[in-house]
């Protein structure tokens, strides 16, 4: 598979504030190969801390987020091994379930892991089914969760989302598949209002049935959450992009950038989104 990132280039006309935090990324390194369960690792050059670098200072961003990929399901050598090379910029969320030891927890938190990540759909390492064995160890350690399944079912899993007395994050725009119906969106809504759910502005392609350039389905519901509850609000890249299997198919940062960023309400908002908010959740922690 042939596939060449684009890492730099025009910059985004919207200029993203200092301390800008991307909460949604992938990264990789030689010599950990992805395992059985999940999707093999990224086609062409792997995306890693230097490619990722050039991104930072290409649109604009100070720090980072590195969520485990699929690929490495629980296994988390690749992801210590990129927060060990990118250093104080980043923190990481990982895969852990009820079997997971107590000094695995140890290790991942001391290389920079503040948080668990459910992935309820296909390839992903813990599934939703799992919440109420993750959701108390996470606590335990004062990590938050990150959440994406199909946003479908949101009201039906509302009820089950509610009893998360921690912070943890509506992934990628709900990834509402079939639809942001009234009822969907107002399930997210009491969700947010509960005052432990954040939701995170991330892969808007990966759900869109409307698809490029305005992904009009899924703004809708962006700007509607944006103006609902601006403090509740995060961002992140999506790099490397990992549904995109050719040059081609790859989107332009800058102009995904700047399309996203149209959704905020005001300057306020985007920098709440952007640098306020996530800095509080994964870096300002004590």
């Amino acid at each position: 598979m042939t596939i060449e990132r684009k890492l730099s280039g025009a910059g985004p006309q919207t200029a993203l504030p200092a301390g800008t935090v991307d909460t949604q990324m992938h990264m990789y390194l030689p010599g950990f190969p992805a395992v059985a369960g999940g999707p093999p690792n990224p086609g062409g050059t792997l995306p890693g801390p230097d490619q990722y670098r050039q991104v930072m200072v290409w649109l604009g961003i100070d720090r980072v987020i590195i969520t485990q990929g699929n690929a490495q399901q629980s296994d988390h050598g690749n992801l210590l091994a990129c927060l060990a090379e990118m250093g104080d910029v980043a923190r990481g969320i990982g895969c852990i379930d009820g079997d997971t030891p107590e000094a695995e927890l140890d290790r991942l938190a001391e290389a920079g892991v503040v948080g668990a990540r459910i992935m309820d759909l296909p390839g992903g390492a813990v599934p939703l089914s799992k919440l109420d064995e993750v959701a108390p160890r996470a606590k335990a350690r004062g990590w938050l969760m990150t959440v994406q399944f199909d946003g479908s079912r949101i009201e039906e899993e509302e009820a089950r989302l509610a009893k998360l007395d921690q912070p943890w994050i509506l992934d990628h725009h709900a990834k509402i598949f079939d639809g942001p119906t009234p009822g969907r969106r107002a399930a997210i809504k009491r969700l947010i209002d509960g005052g432990h759910c954040w939701f995170k502005f991330a892969g808007c392609y990966e759900s869109s049935k409307t698809g490029a350039p305005g992904y009009d389905d899924v703004a809708e519901v962006a700007r509607e959450m944006a103006e609902h509850a601006p403090d509740r609000i995060i961002w992140g890249t999506n790099w490397p992009h990992n549904m995109a299997k050719s040059t081609e198919e790859y989107p332009d940062d800058a102009v995904l950038t700047d399309r996203v960023m149209s959704w905020f309400p005001s300057a306020d908002a985007m920098r709440l989104a952007l640098v306020d908010t996530p800095g509080k959740l994964f870096f300002d922690r004590g």
